[in-house]
């Protein structure tokens, strides 16, 4: 017997959340693991997934990459400006802190509340764009 529409919306949901709770475990709580996790979910279950889960899978790893990729340029602007015993690592630290770190942690926060409402929502700048067909 097949699942009910509404079945179907309730996971699609769940995995939807997951997707944007896995996100943000990455950027709090344990950076790394909670990426594998993620795209081990994403590699999983996106090919099965409906559009909201779809939409959200993509946009937490597409925001997941750009953020390490972020990470990455401000490690090499600290080591070109004098490593990090130099005077700027710490103006720079608390500028990626303050202004990157956090910005991606507030749209989490958005990509979770839109997940929890069962709604499709693009990261802005570092998302993926949203399939017409959803």
């Amino acid at each position: 017997m097949p699942a009910s529409p509404k079945t179907e919306d309730a996971t699609d949901t769940r995995l939807a959340i997951t997707a944007e709770t896995l996100y943000l475990v990455n950027l709090l709580v344990l950076p790394g693991l909670g990426f594998l996790v993620l795209l081990w979910l994403y590699w999983k279950r996106l090919p099965e997934a409906g559009p909201v889960a779809r939409c959200h899978l993509r946009q937490t790893v597409s925001a997941s990459l750009w953020g390490g990729f972020l990470l990455v340029v401000i490690n090499a602007a600290i080591i070109l400006l004098g490593g990090y015993d130099g005077a700027w690592t710490w103006l720079i630290v608390i500028i990626y802190f303050t202004m990157v770190h956090s910005t991606f942690i507030i749209l989490g926060m958005i990509g979770l509340i839109k997940a929890m409402a069962g709604q499709c929502w693009r990261y802005p700048l570092v998302g993926r764009a949203i399939d017409s067909r959803l």
